[in-house]
């Protein structure tokens, strides 16, 4: 059976080294000292290893099950759900006057990393209620906030999000889901909703369904629609449960991956909802959730590569095939293990320069959000708004890949369920489709982020890694070699990129279209191109400082190495294919494919 185990040192590093959380003037850092983060992340890591982990195989192997309007979660679940709840785990970075603990997103996000890789389908439960409360926060009534965020920041009442409908995915304005206002203010909600994650389960005593409708009468298309709060049970003005609300689960969907988590065909029928915001601008409101989810699914991607390599690791340590071309190391035994060959060993650094990079991508991601709330910078706001789907597009399209590629350290065995692997496969797959297909990430940071603002953020985003590299240029002819010229070149490719969408774009916006995904992927490489220079400064800094452990940031080093000159040249490649523009995409007509 696979194992896993969580990476607290390195989530440290990131922390302290390269984002030196205490010494930022964001409210909250300053109490982030390295011996609190780390008895936080020691205690998170034993209960991912210890008790999430364990259940993960059992998740898929079993299940959910609807019996009679019920769903029942895999065997360990409803247990390991009570022993996260006791330790105030799902408030760990919501607001302390509803149940929380007020500690900074970044550490939620550390925290969070650590149980999806141990068991992403069991997280779910509580992520999904993570970004029902946000948006609950940010756009209910104080009323609304008193009723509902207490007994969601615990989880005792657990969260959804209503969006997709059989006729319409991404295009949500054609959907049909009806609210009909009532005379006490609240609305009647009819309509079906589908792939709605944790829509119905038996771990928590309510379920608060988080709903886009549309008011008859509002406007036509995505202007038209509205986010509802639809109770499973109804509550009185003193929280008590009442009676069942006119909401039920009709099927379980049958999915390639994430068995342990319960995703539902939900039907409303009349059901009796509240609305959330104003009315007819429920999109803005459900981007509260949305936005906060598609980082979230990134980190997914991340975490599913890293249990991966971590399992990859130890199976080519341990498995015997054949001998090293360059003389036997395992005289001994009848074949030398795999990691002594030059192809395993790109395999594995592929899938651990990858992990490291995107966790320091995605720690800085959460500390920008951070940021842009705690601390109001408009800035850090921009920046995080156009790097969301780089986040979520790049990050789980590479999450797969390592998952495959540490499936494929196994060889036959890793396409044999007994051993665990393809589990990673399957459950890394649906995070390249839900909060946004990646192709509409893409479509989204060509079409919309890059103009944001006039284009204000992409080019702060320029000036931050040219300020880097001016800073740190020449200080060390090695570092300069292997960190900041590659970073230079890839951040060029990158402007390349944008300037021709500008020349080209506006004439034939296919042109830009065509190249959104290579985009995305270029986009993600600096970005993880940028993360590993910062990495590489802090490990350099960290070894003439005297560190003890000089194996751990001379590794740190030798993997951001790696990275520069074996990944990040990728973007020279992705640049090509966005020069060709819009006609070798476009050149078939519909009926000759």
């Amino acid at each position: 059976m696979p194992s896993y185990t969580a990476p607290t040192k390195d989530l440290q590093f990131v922390l302290h080294d390269v984002l030196n959380v205490t010494s930022s003037s964001i409210p909250g850092y300053d109490e982030l000292e390295a011996e609190f983060t780390s008895a936080i992340l020691e205690e998170a890591g034993k209960i991912s290893s210890e008790v999430l982990a364990p259940l993960n195989v059992v998740g898929d192997t079993e299940g959910c099950r609807l019996e009679n309007g019920v769903v029942y979660t895999p065997t360990g679940f409803k247990a390991a759900f009570e022993q996260v709840k006791e330790g105030g785990w799902p408030g760990l970075d919501m607001p302390e006057e509803y149940g929380g603990q007020g500690m900074p997103y970044v550490i939620g996000t550390a925290v969070g990393e650590m149980f999806s890789a141990a068991n992403q389908a069991f997280t779910m439960y509580q992520g999904l209620t993570h970004g029902a409360a946000s948006a609950i926060l940010a756009h209910g009534s104080d009323a609304q906030k008193d009723k509902w965020l207490p007994k969601m920041v615990s989880c005792e009442w657990t969260g959804t999000m209503n969006l997709t409908e059989p006729h319409c995915g991404t295009d949500l304005g054609l959907m049909r889901t009806k609210a009909e206002p009532q005379d006490d203010g609240s609305y009647k909600i009819s309509g079906q909703k589908i792939f709605i994650s944790a829509g119905e389960h038996d771990m928590a005593d309510n379920i608060i369904h988080l709903v886009l409708a549309k008011i008859p009468g509002g406007p036509e298309g995505i202007k038209g629609v509205s986010l509802f709060i639809v109770p499973k049970f109804l509550v009185d003005d003193d929280g008590n449960i009442g009676a069942r609300n006119g909401v039920a689960c009709g099927k379980i969907e049958e999915k390639m991956g994430i068995h342990g988590n319960s995703t539902c065909v939900m039907n409303y029928d009349e059901a009796t909802g509240y609305l959330l915001g104003d009315a007819h601008k429920g999109m803005r409101a459900m981007f509260t959730m949305m936005n906060e989810a598609r980082l979230g699914v990134g980190m997914q991607g991340l975490a599913q590569a890293d249990v991966a390599y971590q399992n990859a690791l130890e199976y080519a340590k341990d498995r015997l095939q054949g001998r090293d071309v360059t003389g036997t190391k395992n005289p001994e035994g009848p074949a030398d293990p795999l990691i002594v060959h030059p192809d395993i060993r790109r395999s594995l650094m592929d899938q651990k320069s990858f992990a490291e990079g995107a966790r320091a991508f995605v720690l800085w991601g959460a500390q920008m959000i951070d940021a842009a709330h705690r601390s109001k910078d408009a800035d850090a706001d921009g920046l995080i708004s156009l790097l969301t789907p780089v986040i979520k597009g790049f990050l789980t399209d590479q999450g797969y890949d390592m998952t495959i590629k540490a499936q494929q350290v196994y060889g036959g065995h890793g396409y044999i369920e007994e051993w665990g692997m393809s589990q990673y496969t399957r459950d890394a797959r649906i995070a390249m489709i839900y909060e946004g297909a990646n192709g509409v990430q893409a479509l989204d940071l060509v079409g919309r982020k890059l103009a944001q603002d006039g284009g204000k953020h992409v080019m702060a985003f320029f000036e931050m890694v040219k300020s880097f590299c001016k800073a740190n240029g020449g200080l060390d002819e090695a570092y300069d070699r292997d960190f900041i010229e590659p970073l230079k070149t890839a951040s060029k490719d990158l402007q390349s990129a944008g300037m021709y969408f500008m020349q080209n774009g506006m004439a034939n916006p296919n042109n830009a279209l065509s190249g959104s995904y290579d985009f995305m992927h270029m986009f993600g490489h600096v970005c993880l191109g940028l993360m590993w220079a910062k990495m590489g400064k802090a490990a350099r800094e960290a070894l003439d400082g005297g560190a003890s452990d000089k194996e751990f940031y001379n590794s740190k080093l030798a993997t951001g190495r790696y990275y520069m000159a074996r990944q990040l040249p990728a973007t020279s490649l992705h640049l090509k294919r966005i020069e060709t523009g819009a006609d070798t995409v476009m050149a078939l007509e519909a009926a000759n494919f």
